[in-house]
C-alpha cells in the first residue's frame, strides 16, 4: 500500500475568502482529468465492484486528489482530500445526501432506517436511535456483553485445545451479531454456540445490496434472475426474524408496562414511541431500523477486528504492547470485570484506530448534492454525485513520512494531528456513526480477552501474504484464519 502523492491540498468547501480579490472562476466537473470514458456508458462498465475501492484509489494516484468519472449521462466528482471530504460531511444532510440509489435499494429490501433516510426523516429518528448506543446504555448492557465475550473465549479455547485453525471472520461475525441483537433487541441469539439460519441469510444481503446500488439500471424491477430470486428468499427469512424480534418486544411491553417509560433496548424504545405518538415512527421505519442495525452490527466491527488482528500479528511489538497493557489492567481476571475497565485500554484503542486508518471497512462514501453548490472550486449542480475516497484521503503523504505504515503510536495524545484528522472511519459531521461507542467497546473486549487468555500464533491466509481486500458494501479480508495456544496461568 502506498501513499498518494498530492502536490497541493485542494481547497476545502469550509474555507472562507479573506480578501476582496476577485474569486477564481469555477471549474466544471466535466473539465477535470479522469479515466477515459467509453461512448454512451462513460466509465460505468469499467468499474470492478469487488475491487472498486482499489480501482478508484489507483485513479486518484494517476489523476490527482480531484478527478472526474463519467457515469452514463452524468459527471461524478471523485475526491481524495481529507479537508474537502470533511467539509462536505459537515454539510450533511442539507447540502449533501447519500446517493439516491442507496435509499431506493435499501427501501426495497425493507431496511429503510436511520442509515438510508435523509432530511427531516433522519432528524426525527436520530435522537431515538442514537440514545440506544450511548455510553450510559452500554454500561447497563455490559454484563450481557461480558457473557457473550466469555462464550467467544470458550469457542476459541476449544479450537486452541484441538490445535485447529479458526475461521476468523465467521467467528467474529457470530460474536457481533450476538452482541448487537442483545443490545438493540433484547434477544439472546447465541449463534456462537448454536449457529442460527439468520446468520447465513444476513451474509447474503450485503453483497446483493452493493451490487444493485452500483448497477447502471434497476433491471430486477422487471426481470428476476436466479440471483434475484435467491436474494428474495434470504430477505424473506430476515424479515421473518425481524417480525419475531418485534413481537417479542411488544410482548415484553405488555407484560411489564413500566418498560414503556424505561425501555431496556432500542426496539422497546421505538415501539414505546410509536405507541405514544404515531407520528414518531412508522411501522416501516421500526422494521427498517431493525434490519439496519442487524446488517451494520454484523459486518463492520467483525471486519475491523479481522484487519486489526492481522496487523497486530504482523507487527509483534505492537501486539506485545497490547498484551502488557491487558495484563497490567486485568491481573488474574480472564475478562474485564466492569464497564469502566473495559472502556479503558488506551493502547488497544490506538491500535484499532490505526487499523481503521489503513484498512477502513468503508473506504468509499457516495454522496450527491441536494441543490446547486460549490466544492473545492468546482460547480456542483443539483444531483452531482460526490465519491469520497476515505482511505486515500487518510494516506496523504504529507500527514507523516511513514503514513502507509502501521504505527499505533501516531494516535498518542498530541501525536500526528494531520494523520488523525484525515482518518474518518465513523464518518464526520452531524451524521457520525451512532454505533461507534459499541464498536470500540466490542473491539476492546475481544482483543483484551484474546491477549489475556491466549498466545497469538498465526493470523493469515493459507497462501500467506497480505489478505485480499474485497468490497461487498463493506471492505473485508478474504480467507483469514487464526491459530491460538492457551497461555499458561
Amino acid at each position: 500500500m502506498s501513499a498518494l502523492p498530492h502536490a497541493d491540498r485542494v481547497e476545502s468547501t469550509a474555507a472562507a475568502p479573506t480578501t476582496s480579490a476577485p474569486a477564481a472562476p469555477l471549474r466544471r466537473v466535466a473539465d477535470l482529468p479522469g479515466p477515459r470514458p467509453w461512448p454512451i456508458v462513460g466509465n460505468a462498465l469499467q468499474l470492478k465492484l469487488r475491487r472498486l475501492h482499489r480501482q478508484m484509489e489507483a485513479w486518484a494516484a494517476q489523476h490527482g486528489p480531484l478527478y472526474r468519472l463519467r457515469l452514463g449521462g452524468r459527471d461524478a466528482l471523485v475526491v481524495a482530500d481529507a479537508e474537502v471530504i470533511a467539509g462536505a460531511l459537515r454539510e450533511r444532510p442539507d447540502t449533501w445526501r447519500r446517493i439516491r440509489p442507496i435509499e431506493a435499494v435499501i427501501r426495497e429490501a425493507g431496511g429503510h432506517g436511520l442509515f438510508s433516510c435523509e432530511g427531516d426523516d433522519w432528524r426525527r429518528q436520530r435522537r431515538l436511535v442514537m440514545s440506544a448506543f450511548d455510553p450510559a446504555h452500554l454500561k447497563r448492557f455490559y454484563p450481557s456483553l461480558r457473557r457473550v465475550t466469555a462464550r467467544l473465549a470458550a469457542c476459541w479455547r476449544e479450537a486452541a485445545g484441538r490445535g485447529e485453525p479458526i475461521d476468523l471472520q465467521a467467528s467474529l461475525t457470530r460474536y457481533t451479531v450476538d452482541v448487537t441483537t442483545g443490545l438493540a433487541f433484547g434477544a439472546d441469539l447465541n449463534t456462537l454456540e448454536a449457529p442460527q439460519p439468520l446468520q447465513e441469510h444476513l451474509d447474503k444481503l450485503f453483497p446483493m445490496l452493493f451490487r444493485r446500488i452500483n448497477l447502471p439500471f434497476a433491471y430486477w424491477r422487471w426481470l428476476r434472475l436466479p440471483i434475484d430470486r435467491a436474494f428474495d428468499r434470504h430477505l424473506a427469512a430476515v424479515q421473518q426474524a425481524v417480525q419475531g424480534f418485534v413481537r417479542a418486544a411488544r410482548q415484553r411491553l405488555e407484560d411489564e408496562p413500566q418498560r414503556r417509560g424505561q425501555p431496556t433496548d432500542l426496539l422497546e424504545a421505538m415501539l414505546a414511541a410509536r405507541d405514544a405518538d404515531g407520528a414518531a415512527l412508522t411501522e416501516e421505519e421500526i422494521a427498517g431500523n431493525v434490519v439496519t442495525v442487524l446488517l451494520a452490527g454484523e459486518d463492520t466491527t467483525a471486519h475491523t477486528l479481522g484487519w486489526a488482528l492481522w496487523l497486530l500479528h504482523t507487527h509483534r511489538d505492537a501486539w506485545q504492547a497490547v498484551v502488557e497493557e491487558v495484563d497490567g489492567a486485568l491481573g488474574a481476571e480472564p475478562l474485564p470485570a466492569g464497564f469502566e475497565v473495559a472502556r479503558g485500554f488506551d493502547g488497544i484503542e490506538r491500535a484499532v484506530q490505526e487499523a481503521m486508518r489503513l484498512k477502513p471497512v468503508a473506504p468509499l462514501l457516495f454522496l450527491e448534492s441536494n441543490h446547486d453548490t460549490v466544492i473545492a472550486g468546482c460547480a456542483a449542480p443539483r444531483g452531482t454525485p460526490l465519491m469520497c475516497l476515505m482511505r486515500a484521503a487518510a494516506l496523504d503523504a504529507r500527514g507523516a513520512a511513514d503514513i502507509a505504515d502501521f504505527r499505533p503510536a501516531r494516535w498518542l495524545p498530541g501525536g500526528e494531528r494531520e494523520a488523525q484528522k484525515a482518518s474518518m472511519p465513523f464518518g464526520a459531521g452531524p451524521r457520525l456513526c451512532p454505533g461507534r461507542y459499541l464498536a470500540l467497546l466490542e473491539m476492546k473486549m475481544v482483543l483484551a480477552m484474546l491477549a489475556r487468555n491466549f498466545e497469538l500464533l498465526h493470523v493469515g491466509t493459507d497462501g500467506g501474504g497480505e489478505p485480499e481486500e474485497r468490497m461487498s458494501f463493506t471492505m473485508h479480508p478474504v480467507g483469514l484464519k487464526m491459530r491460538l495456544r492457551l497461555r499458561e496461568a
